[in-house]
């Protein structure tokens, strides 16, 4: 499997803070059948340079060939949309235009429309993370609905799938299954010990709703084809 979506680097956002958590996270992630992880720190109140997230990546990338862990990493970021477009250019996941795109935890704004337009116009293909976790969506899926077209695409939290987000990321998660616009799981992992860097338990989940072939695309080939800049 391919988690696209991890905040694994350490001491650069509310993840791990030391290198040795980020390994008990790729011991885990590598447990579940995870193989490739997309570093994805938050840019949400500063840019941190491209350059410093390749440093910790590298590193890490070092860490887990000493430790022997077979797990291969790749850069990205989080990026919040207090952002403009052209300022996240180059935050994208392994250097395609694919990139992740984070709403504000409290609502869905109301410029969400021509946010993710900009995001096109830019030549960049948003994926919007965890949608199923924003108020205004879980009380109203519709408003996501309403956002998507073609280049627009959907990542679930694989734990709000299996309910690790409480019943009502769940049951709008489960909803945006059966209406089939969710692309790709990720774990959103931040640590060994909670929100951890698992997929398999949502993939599964997301079986019992969409059948298996359908959810092993979102952890197999979906995931495959963003890593290499492919059409889904």
């Amino acid at each position: 499997m391919i988690d696209i979506h991890c905040h694994i680097l350490p001491d650069i956002d509310d993840g791990p803070r030391t290198f040795e958590e980020s390994l008990a996270m790729a011991r885990l992630a590598a447990a579940d059948g995870v193989v490739v992880v997309v570093a994805t720190p938050h840019l949400n109140e500063k840019l941190y340079p491209q350059l410093e997230i390749s440093r910790r990546a590298s590193w890490l990338r070092h860490l887990l060939r000493t430790e022997k862990i077979p797990l291969s990493i790749l850069c990205g970021a989080d990026v919040n949309v207090v952002f403009a477009a052209e300022q996240v250019k180059d935050f994208t996941i392994n250097d395609t235009d694919y990139i992740l795109v984070e709403f504000p935890h409290t609502h869905l704004p109301g410029n969400a429309r021509e946010i993710l337009f900009q995001y096109r116009v830019n030549g960049l293909k948003p994926i919007i993370t965890h949608p199923e976790r924003n108020p205004s969506i879980m009380a109203r899926p519709e408003l996501l609905l309403e956002l998507l077209n073609e280049g627009i695409y959907v990542q679930l939290t694989a734990g709000s799938v299996t309910g690790d987000f409480g019943r009502d990321a769940q049951r709008c998660a489960h909803h945006l299954l059966r209406a089939g616009v969710v692309d790709v799981l990720a774990s959103d992992g931040h640590s060994s010990s909670y929100r951890k860097p698992l997929l398999s338990g949502g993939m599964e989940a997301a079986a019992e709703i969409v059948g298996r072939e359908a959810a092993r695309e979102m952890v197999f080939s979906n995931p495959v084809k963003i890593i290499s800049g492919r059409s889904i």
